[in-house]
């Protein structure tokens, strides 16, 4: 992770402690951030919507489920584009003196709203395919294999705009993740087309329906249960808050670490604080910036304040004995 500008302070304090403050504001560190997929996102949604819209009105008028449940699906995540779309607009506003880190937190909440929609479409059509199992009707194969073949070269092209920054952001990866795997069941689509169209096994139809409920669980309650912990201000996945604890405290001079946090800021960013007790006293500013350089890079922490404390045991009557 870049640090593009840093700044440290030390300023000591008459209550027998000081403050060093570092903050870094650079995310390289393979990251990409969102800002660069706006075009993706732009193209990624029109080509979707307008497949939507021609895959669910075939549906509605074939009365095949499994291409109104694709088309379902490809509706979600077209409003999960536009949700990642904007919250990556929001990322890149500047600080504000009520929004004093920005709005790049709106990264995590796009993330929390485009997995709970999943969710909600995966209830719609089981519910759906379960309600033909009662009440079949015919469906000509030949259609639903011709409109979810488009799907096909929709999605892939989609999910291969995604392609290159889908391991640093969580909303870059959800996208990809949404468009290969709509790839993958309009391709299940088309195969249940081609039973229908050789057997007439009308069944095939709300199975698949099923399938492609089963495959949004899949592929979505990873990106459900991580933008959950993140809106909780979980550590983020990829960083060891152990390793990190364990790297303070072997630092020169440092006796012992407490209230150690470490939240994300958004789908990309991290931040940390965290009371190191230092007995010799304020190290310098220099030791900050080292210490600030090697959370950046070793551990993708790109946001750092750090209190220093002699351990004159002031720090457990402030703190209650929190970690």
């Amino acid at each position: 992770m870049g640090v593009h500008h840093s700044h440290a302070h030390g300023h000591n304090h008459g209550h027998g402690h000081s403050h060093g403050h570092g903050h870094s504001h650079g995310h390289g560190h393979g990251h990409a951030p969102a800002g660069d997929f706006g075009w993706a996102f732009a193209i990624g949604t029109l080509l979707n919507l307008g497949f939507v819209l021609i895959e669910g009105t075939w549906g509605f008028w074939t009365g095949s489920i499994a291409l109104v449940a694709d088309a379902g699906h490809n509706l979600t995540d077209v409003a999960g584009l536009v949700i990642a779309w904007i919250a990556s607009g929001l990322a890149r506003r500047s600080p504000s003196a009520r929004f004093t880190y920005g709005l790049s937190a709106a990264s995590i909440l796009a993330a929390l709203a485009n997995a709970l929609m999943l969710m909600a479409a995966i209830v719609v059509i089981a519910a759906e395919s379960v309600r033909q199992f009662v009440d079949p009707a015919p469906v000509p194969g030949l259609t639903v294999m011709i409109v979810a073949g488009i799907g096909i070269v929709i999605n892939l092209g989609t999910a291969l705009l995604f392609a290159r920054g889908r391991h640093g952001d969580i909303n870059i990866r959800g996208a990809f993740l949404h468009m290969a795997a709509d790839a993958a069941v309009s391709a299940g689509v088309v195969a249940a087309g081609a039973i229908l169209l050789l057997t007439g096994a009308w069944w095939v139809d709300p199975l698949v329906g099923l399938v492609i409920a089963a495959v949004i669980l899949w592929s979505g309650w990873g990106l459900f249960r991580e933008s959950v912990a993140m809106a909780l201000h979980g550590v983020p996945a990829g960083i060891d808050p152990v390793a990190v604890e364990a790297m303070l405290a072997a630092q020169p001079g440092v006796a012992r670490v407490h209230d150690l946090h470490i939240w994300p800021m958004s789908t990309t960013e991290a931040a940390l604080t965290a009371h190191l007790v230092m007995p010799d006293g304020h190290p310098g500013d220099d030791f900050l910036l080292a210490l600030q350089h090697r959370l950046a890079h070793d551990h993708r922490i790109g946001h750092m304040t750090v209190q220093v404390e002699t351990g004159t045991g002031t720090e457990c009557r402030l703190h209650g004995g929190h970690r």
